[in-house]
């Protein structure tokens, strides 16, 4: 048995696999807190957040620091990460071809919030492609490393989580598809994968790992 051959929903993460924002995303995460008198440095962001939401991205760093960010500070990260994405956002090269190919069903499980997630994905052109089956860490309790958001959308998707197959770029995000019982492919297409990420995402549970888009679509359910 091939591993995708009982796969009947394909789960994708979006930040660093359907789109390639986590580099940006870093750099403006760490130039926002250094002017807001958290000095932190994009690769810092890098290696402690990617993969977690925002939230609990901002309550770690208070914790470390303590004492809380300033007023009105996810704000100004939300002005100022839709600005950069305008300008600079891409879509993961190859990825629409292989989102397209797909016979099965497929969803967006993201870390990031819904207004997020339809700016992005509507930027690069995926937006349609996926909605309304679009989930949020926003809607669960608990955000990756816990298992919670892709239990949820296998829920909402309808299929039983040892059908589902999972990609993923982080860390966090292999590890809450693994706590769900789901087998997970590790991706390193996006810019910010340094060498080693994918062995490190094989360490914490991937059966794979593709670096590129024409690795990942060997590695999916096929026509």
């Amino acid at each position: 048995m091939t591993p995708h051959a009982s796969t009947d929903l394909v789960i994708f993460d979006c930040d660093g696999v359907l789109i390639d924002s986590e580099s940006i995303a870093c750099r403006v995460d760490a130039a926002c807190l250094t002017e807001a008198g958290f000095p932190t440095e994009a690769h810092e962001v890098r290696s402690r957040y990617v993969g977690i939401g925002a939230a609990a991205m901002f309550a770690d760093l208070e914790a470390r620091h303590g004492r809380p960010l300033p007023a009105g500070f996810p704000d100004l990260i939300h002005d100022r990460l839709a600005a950069a994405f305008e300008a600079e956002l891409e879509a993961v090269q190859g990825i629409a071809d292989v989102v397209a190919a797909l016979p099965c069903r497929t969803c967006v499980a993201s870390s990031s919030g819904p207004e997020r997630l339809r700016h992005s994905l509507g930027l690069v052109g995926l937006y349609e492609r996926f909605a309304p089956h679009i989930f949020s860490g926003t809607q669960v309790a608990r955000g990756k490393p816990a298992p919670d958001l892709f239990l949820f959308a296998a829920g909402r998707m309808d299929v039983p989580p040892h059908r589902c197959l999972v990609v993923e770029d982080s860390l966090a995000g292999v590890e809450a598809a693994v706590a769900a019982g789901m087998r997970v492919i590790g991706f390193t297409a996006g810019g910010h994968c340094l060498p080693g990420h994918g062995a490190r995402l094989k360490e914490a549970g991937a059966f794979a790992v593709a670096a590129d888009s024409g690795a990942l679509s060997s590695l999916l359910p096929s026509r």
